[in-house]
């Protein structure tokens, strides 16, 4: 694929179905893990809840660093410059490893603050500890497969990272269980055998995408020189990569704003909310992938000083995502209670997540419209506005719409469900004003 010359729908479609499908199977892989959580009990159910804010901090870094690295590394290949994108890539690499070792410690060690500011007690902060204990450990798979994953988007592969998920759903829907239960000489482990299972399938996952990065254009030439701290190269890195993993760290303390919330109605509302997360995540799948395509496309393109194919790009994806959303909000609706049904039995869990989901289904369109945006910016390499909306959408507007809503006017639970759809449709069209600006002030 040329990401300069190529028609446009033709590359979004080469770069979204495969990327889709990979993260269909990761979010069914992390439905696995509430599905077999659900055999254990609600507690179990409510401490995988817990644990996601913990964890995702984890992934705010990946998933920041990922990102930075791609739109670098997609800038200088798309200018022409091979040798850059390559020293790109070896000093995201070293970041990764550096911050695996920062991460881990500080997530043991302000887990059990952090899970009872959430609002976990008794059984489900034993068992999230159990949990996060265990897959801290593997933070390092997942910064270090963020960076891997980087190098082949920026190319606009998203065929090794499907394979590679589609292969980790298979692995996990076998050692969930028997990690969890025990079998042919593994001692059973409860749930803290889900989270050696997730690490198994991480370690999995980096040694097959290595294998492919290694053949690829910017591995060619490598040498030990290309791992040295270059400075100079780690600020630029440092500076795309901090506004992504600032905004991604906001989402973090954000869904610990919602669960404090949540946490004061009880643990059948926690576990209702996190189930019904996952169920939206699903439907938000083919948005997300589409995200792939921008970045990746908008970053070689603005590289190679095409601004008129950024454009055709980000207004052709925000089409194909606002369609697929009006389809997926209409589904969801209709079927919220049965969604919620596969992962539990207890009826207030279902009760809780189904009024929630039925809420989100008018969610669904802002999250293109937001998500998109953000990662055209990042593309054109102006990640920082990700910062202020970042602020606005986890931070300071949840703490006024929530206590308005739920406390002041009385709505409960209610009011944290409208409160979400307030804040994102809001952040949404702010984010959409200032990236509609952006690319008229980059024309002129």
């Amino acid at each position: 694929m040329n990401l300069t010359a190529d028609p446009i729908p033709k590359l979004v479609r080469a770069i979204t179905v495969p990327a889709s499908m990979g993260m269909f199977f990761q979010t069914m892989y992390n439905n696995v893990d509430t599905y077999f959580a659900g055999k254990i009990s609600v507690s179990a159910l409510a401490a995988l809840t817990f644990s996601f804010p913990v964890f995702f901090l984890v992934m705010a870094f990946g998933s920041g660093l990922g990102q930075a690295s791609t739109a670098l590394m997609a800038n200088a290949l798309g200018a022409g410059q091979k040798q850059q994108g390559r020293v790109i890539f070896c000093q995201s690499l070293l970041y990764a490893l550096c911050l695996s070792l920062v991460l881990t410690t500080l997530g043991l060690i302000l887990a059990p603050f952090l899970f009872r500011l959430q609002g976990a007690r008794e059984d489900s902060l034993v068992l999230s500890l159990q949990y996060m204990n265990v897959i801290m450990v593997g933070s390092f798979f997942v910064l270090v497969q963020a960076v891997l994953n980087a190098e082949l988007n920026a190319r606009g592969n998203t065929k090794i990272a499907r394979n590679a998920l589609i292969a980790g759903f298979f692995a996990n829907c076998v050692l969930d269980p028997w990690f969890m239960y025990g079998w042919a000489g593994v001692p059973a482990m409860g749930i803290a055998g889900l989270a050696w299972a997730t690490i198994a399938c991480q370690a999995g996952s980096c040694l097959y995408t290595f294998s492919h990065v290694r053949r690829g254009p910017l591995w060619s030439g490598m040498g030990k020189a290309d791992f040295v701290p270059d400075w100079s190269m780690l600020r630029q890195v440092t500076g795309q990569a901090l506004p992504a993993i600032f905004n991604m760290l906001t989402v973090g303390v954000g869904i610990f704003v919602i669960q404090y919330f949540i946490g004061k109605y009880g643990e059948a509302p926690v576990a209702g909310y996190g189930i019904a997360t996952r169920i939206e995540q699903m439907l938000l799948l083919p948005a997300m992938g589409l995200n792939y395509a921008v970045l990746s496309l908008v970053g070689q393109n603005n590289g190679a000083g095409r601004l008129d194919r950024v454009r055709e790009t980000w207004l052709i994806t925000l089409r194909y995502g606002l369609a697929m959303m009006v389809v997926g909000g209409v589904l969801l609706w209709f079927t919220r209670r049965w969604l919620m049904g596969v992962f539990t039995q207890d009826q207030e869990v279902i009760a809780r997540g189904s009024e929630y989901l039925g809420i989100a289904s008018v969610t669904l369109c802002s999250y293109v419209i937001l998500f998109q945006t953000v990662v055209l910016l990042q593309g054109l390499k102006r990640p920082s506005f990700a910062i202020w909306i970042g602020m606005y959408r986890q931070i300071v507007a949840p703490l006024l719409f929530y206590n308005l809503l739920a406390v002041v006017l009385g709505w409960g639970l209610w009011g944290i469900w409208w409160g979400i759809t307030l804040i994102t449709w809001s952040a949404a069209l702010m984010t959409l004003g200032y990236g509609r600006w952006v690319l008229s002030k980059a024309r002129v």
